[in-house]
This record gives C-alpha cells, structure tokens and sequence, in this order.
C-alpha cells in the first residue's frame, strides 16, 4: 500500500516508521526545509513541499496513492490537504489529524475526511479505559458510516461472563471484532467464552452504544 504523509514532524515520523516496519511505500510531505531529514526515516521517500498547495501534491502524484495522512501540527493545513486529496485525487482513505479539540466539528467527509484522529480525545480515551471497568470508552470515531471504535472492560460478575460469543445476541449495527486478554489479542471465535477483565472491543454505531453496556452489564450497573 502507498501512503503519503503530510508534516514530517514527530507525529509523521513515528507514523512512517510503522507502516515502513508493515511494509508499506511511504513519501514523507514537509514544507520546513529543517525538519527535512532523510537519515531519520531513511526507507521512505521524502518531497520538500508545502502540501497544502494543489502543485505539490500533483507533484507527489496522489492519485497513485491509497492512503493520505495529513499529520501537521496546524488543523487548517490538515483540512485543506484533505479535501484536496479527496476532491482533486480521488485517494480511497483520508485520515486527518486534530490538535485542538474546539476544530473537531469540521474534520468530516465534508472536508474529505474519512478518519480524524483527535490526540487530546485519544488521550483521554487511554486515561479513561485504563481506569474505567464496566464503563464504555469511545476510542475513535470513524467519519465514514459515523461508526465508533468502543472498549467495555467486563467486570467479573458480568452476565455474559462465562458465555461463548455465538450465544449473545449483539445489538444490531456493532460487531465484537477482539477481546484483549491480559497480554494476549484474542480473535473472537463463536465458541470463545467471555471471561471477567477481558477487554471487549466493538464497532458500533453511537445508538447502539447504551445497549452494548446494557449487554455487558445488564439493567443496573456494573
């Protein structure tokens, strides 16, 4: 797969440096010439532009792109670079980054956005599931279908603890798509029982999402 990644700052690096290590084609975008430094993340291609002009990325020829990541640290730049991408390159996948949680009603598929990480919602995501048991933590959302990635930690007196995935009815528009278990990510087979701690992780639509914590908790709390 070939990505193309907008800011080349530490947010962009580290992302480059995964998918290079998943063995995906990756071009660098930075206007900077100072951040401009193939020897830090030297598989990849790297293009001094500024990416939020229509030269430079007909320049780094997106449409032959499948995925576009607009990681800059200024949320009007990673807009633009997305609606570009979208409207004058066709890219199939547009994920944009948020840096300050007031702009996040604009990162939609208005703008081209498919997927907006925001890194303080992440942030407190990772602070609330790490506490929070029996309680449903949104993790991202995906602007694509208005669909969520959710985590519900299963107490030990949960009713669906000891029951085999087949046996509980989902609510409709979600899917148990991985259970982390201690340091193991177990594939959620039918007959995989659920056990107290597992760590459930669902996509779902948001009207869902009260039943889903229903499901695990049943009519009072947790």
């Amino acid at each position: 797969m070939r990505v193309a990644i907008a800011g080349a700052g530490g947010v962009g690096r580290s992302i480059a440096r995964e998918l290079i290590d998943n063995e995906h084609d990756v071009m660098l975008i930075e206007r900077d010439p100072e951040k401009v430094d193939p020897g830090r993340v030297p598989q990849a291609e790297w293009l001094q532009a500024d990416a939020a002009e229509l030269a430079s990325l007909e320049e780094a020829r997106l449409q032959d792109c499948d995925v576009v990541i607009s990681a800059t640290g200024d949320d009007k730049v990673n807009l633009v670079v997305s609606l570009l991408a979208k409207t004058e390159f066709a890219v199939r996948r547009v994920v944009a980054r948020i840096n300050h949680p007031d702009n996040e009603w604009l990162f939609t598929e208005a703008w081209g956005v498919d997927v907006a990480v925001s890194t303080p919602r992440v942030m407190v995501a990772l602070v609330e599931e790490a506490v929070s048991v029996g309680d449903l933590v949104r993790l991202m959302t995906f602007r694509q279908g208005q669909a969520n990635l959710v985590e519900i930690t299963l107490p030990a007196a949960a009713p669906v603890v000891g029951r085999a995935v087949a046996d509980i009815r989902m609510p409709r528009d979600s899917a148990l798509v991985a259970i982390v278990r201690g340091s193991r990510v177990v594939v959620p087979g039918p007959d995989e029982p659920l056990e107290g701690g597992d760590e459930l992780l669902f996509v779902a639509v948001q009207d869902v999402e009260t039943d889903l914590r229903r499901l695990v908790c049943g009519d009072g709390s947790c």
